[in-house]
Formats: structure tokens, sequence, C-alpha cells
């Protein structure tokens, strides 16, 4: 399993390959067939651009969440206590947007990569 963040996921639903890299697109289809998790945190930080107006979805959000959540193989990444706790103990100077913080924790505990913008694989072992 790999865990897509936010950005990738969004570009990934619109078809919007042109925001992937190479590596990015081959994470995704490599996992296809197995799962591609989606953390809960994400289902929000979608919502909430949408709110702001900093992105814009080809139909009502309630619609989209359906059709990209039902997407072969995705699965959909509870935001438990256990993943909130692992958001306090990242490495490093981890940055502060919580997002990001519960996406990492939570490709930390299911212990498998994470597919974000920078990089294709970003995996922090615990």
């Amino acid at each position: 399993m790999i865990v897509l963040d936010t950005h990738i996921w969004v570009w990934w639903v619109h078809g919007s390959e042109q925001h992937l890299t190479d590596a990015q697109m081959r994470a995704i289809r490599e996992n296809e067939s197995d799962l591609i998790g989606v953390s809960a945190i994400t289902c929000w930080e979608v919502a909430k651009l949408v709110e702001y107006g900093r992105l814009e979805l080809p139909m009502p959000l309630e619609r989209w969440f359906k059709s990209a959540l039902g997407y072969p193989g995705i699965k959909l990444l509870a935001l438990t206590p256990d993943v909130a706790i692992e958001s306090t103990r990242l490495p490093g100077k981890f940055h502060r947007d919580p997002a990001d913080q519960i996406i990492v924790a939570t490709a930390r505990l299911y212990d498998c990569p994470l597919v974000n913008p920078t990089r294709r694989y970003c995996v922090m072992s615990m």
C-alpha cells in the first residue's frame, strides 16, 4: 500500500497527469491493484480548499468524494488516537501544517510509502 498526499490524490482523480511526475504516476499504477491509502484528514483538507476557493471541483463536494473514494483500490484511512500521537513525534524539524503531519503519521503507522508532490516516495520509518 501507498498513501497519497492531498494534492497527489486530487491531481490523480482529475486526470491532471501534467502535475504528476513519471515516478509518482508509476507509484500509483504499481499500487492500483493493491491498495492506495487516503487519510481521513485529506478529505477535510479537500473540503477546506474548496471552501477557501483554492480548489474548484467539477461537481459538488459530496459527489466528488463519493466518486474519488470509489476508485478501485482506494482505502480511506481513519484518523485514530495512534495517528494523532504519532503526528507529534515526527522526526526533525517537521513543518507545522497539521494536515501534513497527520498524513505523514498515517503513512508511518501503516509502514508504507507516502507519495507527495516533492518526491516519489517519502518514507519516514518509525
